[in-house]
């Protein structure tokens, strides 16, 4: 992929990505590193990377989590914000620590809330300036409510 921002040591930069993102189910498969649909995935669980999309339910795979590096979450539409519950879910009610990408319609405004809810790294449309989406994970400096990176609301911080 392309425009591939990562938070490495907390600081977001821009990387290579050596992982193909299939968004499709098909009978042959390109090589190297793959990020597979739930329905392929299932069936080679191991090495590949999982792609949710915002019909996929999170909690029923949480046996299946463990050596799982890399989760993709598709966000069809900017509209759509059921990959935020997703990634949510995955960070705090079933622990999980990979890398969490955030795939599809994935713009600058909405880089800040989107690590807010867990995501490390974020596939910014192609069409879009990975390097001015940069800017976008500077965000808001306080936020009031809790979120997978600091759990505990406002008042309760002093």
């Amino acid at each position: 992929m392309n425009n591939l921002i990562k938070l490495v040591d907390g600081q977001a930069r821009l990387v290579d990505d050596p992982w193909t993102l299939v968004r499709e189910v098909q009978e042959s498969l390109p090589a190297g590193p793959l990020i597979l649909p739930l329905p392929l995935w299932q069936g080679r669980e191991g090495r590949d990377g999982l792609f949710l999309q915002p019909d996929d339910e999170v909690e029923p795979l949480a046996s299946l989590l463990d050596g799982l590096s890399l989760i993709a979450i598709d966000f069809p539409s900017f509209r759509d914000g059921r990959g935020y519950s997703q990634a949510y879910l995955l960070r705090t009610r079933l622990g999980w620590r990979g890398e969490l990408r955030a795939v599809g319609d994935v713009l600058r405004d909405q880089l800040s809330h989107m690590r807010q809810c867990g995501f490390d790294a974020f596939a910014v449309r192609e069409d879009k300036s990975a390097e001015d989406a940069l800017k976008g994970l500077a965000g808001v400096s306080v936020l009031y409510g809790r979120s997978v990176i600091e759990p505990r609301p406002l008042f309760r911080r002093r």
